[in-house]
């Protein structure tokens, strides 16, 4: 997970200040020491960790803190804040023109970045908001990329427009607008070649584009996991073509953290989203203070209830809330909940946003495939079981267990637990009815 290594090392630094009752200069600047190290093994620019330090030195080793009736706290609340001024005090959205106009985005990045993927999820993101994307294809170099824009953009529901490889990016960048401004589409998103590294040619063609077509935003999906190297290759780019703003791929995967700390402070530029997965969905808008929660080990409780409220249908969530009260709970109800957190990133991902249960976790060895297992025996079972689980004796379980390849044990262990959470749900109805989405959301088990 993202930022493990980083968060596990400052929150160390910060129980050592908690656990003193009073805090000397000293103590400040040796626990500064403890960060400035954990920063720079995350790969953030030194010179920004340098500016960081600084900051929370001159802002720490003050009267009103030290002799403060908290200054551990207060020291852990100067860093946080000083960590959020880092990646950016605001969120940044895309700018997008009035919808009578055409919004032009350029999609640039390095090949292996998720660019492609990136800018369909984009539209995605931008037809969610009541916007008419379409996708355009412009890297002709790589065929490959023309079909994955063209599939992303089916399970989007979002139009590409092709002209296949013999035409120039140019040509087929203003060709799309022509055709957008003609069937009432208004943003037009140009998905440029990528390299291996940044070259000249790759530049000439980006600059021909800017030169001739009005781009609203130009945006660089960059690979979080190279750390350092993200940035260096951002501030190329900015300083070649001049970008708008930043998307941070692949931050779910055993990244160091570096660039998402360092970007903003080295080039100016705000991040605008994070990829954390493959999924079409799984692109999160970028939030500093979120984040700073995230990487101190403080949870990110608001994009929690984000995730909870973008899966959980409001109807759907009535209509079972109605059967916990009538105690008509079945087992496809609880099929379809177990789906519903799989599509949320899965519990471990969840459980870690909620503050102080992240840390907690850390040695815990959370099981996810018992949910695979779980679904295994549910979908063993004929419908008039999983709708009435009473009626499952021993020679219906015995069949169960066959047919999902587990012990007639797991049956009957999960059919135990499912009348314990069914009684339990019964009972909390009453008191989480009402409170709208948010409050009718439940983990059945």
């Amino acid at each position: 997970m993202a930022f493990e290594s980083l968060s596990d090392k400052l929150q160390n630094v910060f129980k050592n200040l908690r656990s003193k009752g009073r805090l000397t200069e000293a103590d400040v600047k040796e626990a500064m020491k403890e960060v400035k190290r954990a920063l720079l093994e995350a790969d953030v620019n030194f010179k920004v960790v340098k500016n960081f330090i600084n900051s929370v030195n001159e802002r720490a080793i003050g009267q009103d803190v030290l002799n403060g009736l908290n200054p551990g706290q207060m020291v852990i609340k100067i860093v946080n804040e000083e960590m959020v001024r880092l990646m950016g005090d605001e969120t940044t959205e895309i700018a997008l023109k009035s919808p009578k106009e055409i919004t032009v985005i350029l999609m640039a990045g390095l090949q292996g970045a998720g660019k492609t993927t990136t800018t369909a999820k984009i539209a995605g993101k931008l037809k969610a908001k009541g916007r008419k994307p379409l996708l355009v294809a412009c890297d002709i170099y790589r065929p490959a990329a023309i079909k994955q824009l063209q599939i992303n953009g089916d399970k989007q529901g979002v139009p590409v427009f092709t002209m296949g490889a013999n035409h120039k990016p140019l040509n087929i960048a203003q060709a799309a607008i022509e055709h957008a401004n003609k069937n009432d589409m208004n943003v037009v998103i140009l998905d440029t070649a990528g390299r291996l590294h940044i070259d000249e040619e790759m530049m000439e063609e980006l600059k021909e584009i800017k030169e001739n077509i009005e781009i609203t935003q130009t945006i660089l999906v960059v690979d979080a996991m190279t750390g350092q190297d993200a940035v260096n290759v951002a501030e190329n780019f900015n300083n070649k073509i001049g970008i708008d703003g930043v998307v941070l791929t692949k931050l779910d995967g055993d990244t160091r953290g570096g660039a998402a700390l360092s970007i903003r402070a080295v080039i100016g530029k705000p991040i605008l989203y994070v990829g954390m997965g493959e999924k079409l969905s799984d692109l999160e808008q970028f939030y500093p203070d979120r984040m700073a929660s995230r990487i101190l080990g403080m949870g990110d409780i608001l994009s929690l209830i984000d995730k909870v409220e973008a899966e959980i249908d409001e109807t759907k969530a009535k209509e079972l809330e109605q059967k916990f009260k009538k105690a008509e709970f079945g087992f496809d109800d609880f099929l379809e909940q177990m789906n519903q957190i799989k599509k949320m990133g899965g519990i471990a991902d969840l459980l870690s946003m909620i503050p102080g249960v992240g840390s907690q976790l850390k040695d815990v060895q959370i099981d996810e495939k018992a949910m695979d297992r779980t679904e295994a025996i549910i979908l063993s079972m004929t419908p008039a079981e999983r709708a009435n689980p009473s009626i499952l004796n021993p020679s219906r379980k015995k069949r169960i267990a066959n047919g999902a390849g587990v012990n007639i044990s797991e049956v009957n262990q999960l059919c135990k637990k499912f009348e314990s959470s069914k009684k339990m749900m019964k009972q909390m109805s009453g008191m989480m009815g009402g409170k709208g989405k948010k409050g009718r959301f439940k983990f059945p088990f």
